[in-house]
């Protein structure tokens, strides 16, 4: 049997690369006779990188640049020859990823996505004529005001001190907004990020995201009204871009993908990045098709296949593109908390969970690789003919 094996992080835990692994490694403990081919995928967030380098044969190249609060850690930005042109492939977390910080310091008031731009000037200085960047798993909430000040759109004592600091900012706090989308003017840049939410509103980033990084009720409302202003003065600034099929002026702010990254996003689009998918990006650096076509089998996996997973996951659409092909898919989780119907409905064959009870649940944290290796044995074991 051939079996593609394709999940995703285990957030927290495992990287998709050691989910990957751990997978195979169990997967051979009872059916050593099969094929396995390992394809990790990632979203945009932490890992996308490390997938990136496993799909590609590039060049990393090593820097420092600034955290959310301004301190120095270590970022790569991965450069690839595709298509005779450089591409450079970006991890916003890297920057500005939640991980990076404290629960104590989390706060995306006064987070920004100032290391962000600089990775970006890094890969512009490197040649890169196409930026991708991806976006996903954020301590931010500045709509990419540090991103752009890095760039050089304006002061950084202004731009790159959180998202709070952007509603009182002047109408000129953007100059140089229009100098650096000329600079940028023959680079290709990317959003690459599965999450699809605005920057504004009910569905916005401040309403969906910005508690879980830190906020309370009042402080997202707050940063709601900052993100306001800050999209006034782009818009000042800047002159909307036009739609290609109505030819009328865009609202960037609430377009999907916007609110990314706590805005980020938006920093992106309004400087004229194309979204992609991230999952999907990564699937065509793997020839996710191709191999697809090859495979009896696929299992994925996740750290947690609940409600959300079975509609925007990298679960859910690696399941619907092999069930275009008939190919039956087994999904492996940390905790499963959907029920066989649901997950039938959406063209998974079996779902297992690693944990199913609150000690389960200890034993994985304790040792994730194990577990999610021994899981895989047994899944093995009921799907490998002997």
């Amino acid at each position: 049997m051939r079996v593609l094996i394709c999940p995703e992080a285990f957030a927290g835990m495992l990287t998709a690369v050691q989910t990957a692994e751990a997978m195979a490694s169990g997967w051979r403990q009872r059916a050593p006779h099969d094929e396995l081919t390992l394809t990790p995928l990632a979203s945009g967030g932490p890992g996308f990188l490390h997938v990136l380098e496993e799909a590609h044969s590039g060049m990393a190249v090593a820097l420092t640049v600034s955290d959310p609060l301004g301190r120095s850690v270590p970022a790569q930005v991965l450069l690839v020859e595709e298509a005779g042109r450089r591409t450079a492939y970006i991890e916003s977390a890297q920057a500005a990823g939640i991980h990076l910080l404290s629960a104590a310091e989390r706060d995306p008031a006064s987070t920004s996505t100032y290391g962000v731009g600089q990775l970006v000037l890094a890969a512009v200085e490197e040649g890169a004529q196409r930026i991708v960047l991806g976006v996903g798993g954020s301590a931010t909430t500045d709509a990419g005001a540090g991103f752009l000040a890095a760039l050089g759109a304006g002061d950084p004592a202004v731009l790159a001190r959180g998202g709070m600091c952007l509603g009182d900012i002047a109408d000129d706090a953007l100059s140089e907004l229009p100098l650096v989308l000329h600079r940028l003017s023959g680079v290709e840049l990317v959003l690459a990020t599965d999450h699809q939410i605005p920057l504004l509103g009910f569905e916005g980033t401040c309403a969906t995201t910005a508690q879980d990084k830190g906020a309370s009720p009042q402080g997202a409302q707050q940063l709601e009204a900052a993100l306001g202003r800050f999209t006034e003065v782009v818009a000042r600034t800047l002159p909307a871009p036009t739609d290609l099929l109505t030819g009328l002026p865009r609202r960037v702010d609430r377009e999907l993908g916007a609110g990314a990254g706590g805005g980020l996003g938006y920093a992106m689009l309004a400087l004229g990045a194309l979204r992609q998918s991230a999952v999907s990006l990564v699937q065509q650096a793997w020839g996710f098709e191709s191999l697809l076509a090859r495979h009896d089998l696929l299992l994925t996996g996740e750290g947690c296949f609940d409600w959300t997973s079975l509609r925007a996951s990298t679960v859910a659409e690696v399941t619907a593109r092999a069930a275009e092909r008939a190919l039956p898919t087994i999904i492996l989780a940390g905790q499963v908390q959907v029920g066989r119907r649901e997950s039938m409905a959406m063209g998974a064959a079996g779902v297992y969970a690693v944990a199913d009870t609150p000690a389960d649940v200890l034993d994985l944290a304790a040792d994730p690789v194990g577990r999610v290796r021994a899981r895989a044995a047994r899944i093995a074991a009921t799907w490998s003919p002997s």
